[in-house]
């Protein structure tokens, strides 16, 4: 959401250039800028026949934004107070930040906001890896010219260590699965390979990695990559740890465990850094918020902390009061209602049986249960228990042990794991999966929402897994079908596209009269979008139990139970919150055996 047009400001004229294709337009940027007009060069055609952009002579009409049929120009108009606190830009027309977050000893300090607005970038700097350059990317700051930047802030001593090399800092990164490039051995010799390390079997023990650490770390699964890359973060000695979206490919056991691990570390009065788009996770864990707002690959701006609840809560509204900035048009809104009324009368689309599926060293056992007319399915539970292949069998890709599943209906399927292996772009892409491309009503409510129509003209094979996800969402939907199954739509997915995703899917289902199964380990987002809830028990890789479905506060209120943590209602939001352990609220809803609230009054 770009800022309001304020006078007096710094102007921001940003290009994507994977969108600026100058050889299938008119150069309509260039014709009609009313600056170009009147005889001055604001937008000319560079080298690399790409658009550039005059940032001093942009009058901020928007009219390039407006006609470029690619959507690869944004043009914001920058507040003085905020344009004065740039932090580094990358190029020119490319991507600038403003302000940092601050490390505070003892406390773990939570970035959240979407993607491309310069979360990471933010983690670079502070950890000493990349150099703010405070918008003067064409040539070399100072250090002096830094200290000077940051004189009377609580990070000039932080970057003064690292000037001086008294900045220890050790960094879980994003990109998890680089790992196996970097480390060809099993996983133990890698934790034990690290100098002046806090190793010992605890932390193997704590992230459950007993049954993969001897293994060559390039058979890990992505959930073990992940749960081997925060132990090899968290055994380092350092003064301040990063974490970049820890909780990717973990189930909800896991991040419980991962949040244990990290809580530690702050405990004895390290800084930590937390990226992590599961609003869930964040709240267990972090003491402290900034918000980071803009527009993905043009500029990011990091908010002034605020306590975890303030923080979460601001994000949901799309508005910071403190700086009286408003950076979402819509507030996130959580449906709060009893199991009572929901309606007992609708009639079924799919009923099953009971039924096995059985592998060599797994099996799966399902209980009979039905899924409903308009109704949205959540799956939940721990990973290697057979959600994905129970979903597969309902979509008739895999067969039961006796195929006694007998269905007309037509089940469209989103995988869990998405392939990238098509060399057309975007919008081709969606032309071959069914008419809806054109469908004003599907664009509205699922490709604009989403941002899809942004990508059009990116080749599949160049996406990210953010993009990427939300084009196999697409593809899924714009199928004619009775059930939409979704398999961890969320995964890749930043914190507030995760909020739109919910209520796209849901409205879709709701006003196509469509039914949905979703599995997901969000459970923010399970909590939005499903009317009922599958619960899944078992032994993890072993064997699944798969539960007949039931209402959400059954089984939400079992799963909650078996995590040991409790579940409470934000007076404010209405979003769950998870009680802190052993307070309270915890033990109260505990003797109780009250651990999920539906309801803000209860």
């Amino acid at each position: 959401m770009d800022l309001p047009v304020i006078s007096n400001s710094h102007r921001i004229a940003a290009l994507d250039k994977d969108n600026c294709l100058s050889k299938k337009c008119h150069l309509e940027c260039i014709n009609f800028c009313p600056v170009n007009k009147s005889g001055s060069e604001c937008i000319i055609l560079d080298s690399d026949e790409k658009a550039l952009i005059s940032e001093s002579l942009c009058n901020g009409c928007g009219i390039c934004v407006n006609k470029c049929p690619f959507d690869a120009i944004t043009i914001v108009n920058m507040a003085h107070e905020i344009g004065d606190e740039k932090i580094h830009q990358y190029g020119v027309n490319s991507f600038r930040l403003y302000r940092l977050p601050i490390p505070i000893p003892g406390k773990v300090v939570g970035l959240v906001g979407k993607n491309g607005v310069g979360k990471t970038t933010a983690l670079n700097i502070l950890s000493g890896n990349l150099k703010p350059n405070l918008g003067s990317y064409e040539k070399d700051v100072s250090w002096d010219d830094i200290l000077s930047n940051f004189q009377g802030t609580e990070l000039i001593t932080h970057f003064k260590k690292i000037i001086n090399n008294e900045l220890t800092v050790s960094i879980k990164p994003q990109a998890v699965y680089k790992l196996k490039d970097y480390w060809k051995s099993d996983g133990l010799s890698l934790l034990q390979s690290i100098p002046n390390n806090n190793f010992s079997d605890d932390i193997i023990e704590e992230l459950n990695l007993s049954t993969c650490i001897n293994k060559p770390v390039k058979d890990l699964s992505g959930g073990e990559l992940q749960r081997l890359s925060i132990a090899f973060a968290a055994i380092k000695e350092a003064d301040v740890y990063f974490f970049d979206e820890p909780s990717s490919y973990n189930d909800v056991f896991q991040r419980l465990a991962v949040s244990n691990t990290i809580r530690k570390l702050s405990d004895k009065g390290k800084s930590v850094i937390l990226i992590e788009h599961d609003i869930t996770f964040l709240d267990y864990l972090s003491d402290y918020i900034h918000i980071l707002y803009g527009e993905a690959g043009a500029y990011g701006i990091v908010s002034s902390s605020s306590s975890t609840r303030t923080g979460i809560n601001n994000l949901i509204d799309g508005y910071l009061p403190n700086e009286n900035i408003k950076f979402r048009n819509t507030k996130i809104e959580f449906n709060v209602y009893s199991p009572s009324e929901l309606n007992s009368e609708t009639q079924s689309i799919i009923e099953y049986d009971d039924f096995t599926k059985t592998y060599d060293n797994f099996i799966l056992n399902v209980s009979s249960g039905k899924i409903l007319e308009g109704q949205v399915l959540g799956i939940i539970g721990g990973n290697a228990l057979g959600k994905t292949t129970f979903m597969k069998i309902l979509s008739g890709i895999e067969k039961a042990d006796k195929d006694n599943i007998e269905t007309k209906i037509k089940i469209s399927y989103k995988p869990q794991y998405l392939d990238s292996n098509y060399s057309d772009n975007v919008r081709n892409l969606l032309y071959t999966q069914g008419s809806q491309i054109d469908d004003e009503v599907f664009n509205n409510e699922i490709i604009r929402p989403l941002s899809i129509n942004k990508i059009f003209e990116k080749n599949v094979n160049t996406l990210s897994g953010g993009e990427l996800q939300k084009v196999a969402i697409a593809i899924c939907l714009m199928k004619d079908a009775d059930i939409y199954a979704l398999d961890e739509p969320s995964a890749f997915i930043d914190v507030e596209d995760r909020m739109v995703l919910a209520r796209s899917v849901q409205k879709f289902i709701k006003s196509n009269n469509k039914s949905a199964i979703i599995i997901d380990h969000d459970i923010q987002l399970i909590d939005i979008l499903s009317d009922s809830l599958l619960l899944f028990d078992g032994n993890n890789g072993i064997n699944g139990i798969a539960n007949e479905p039931t209402n959400k506060f059954d089984s939400m209120n079992k799963f909650l139970q078996q995590l040991q943590i409790t579940y409470r209602r934000d007076i404010e939001s209405g979003r769950p919150r998870v009680n802190k352990y052993d307070s309270r609220l915890d033990k109260e809803q505990k003797s109780n055996n009250q651990y999920y609230y539906l309801s803000k009054a209860e």
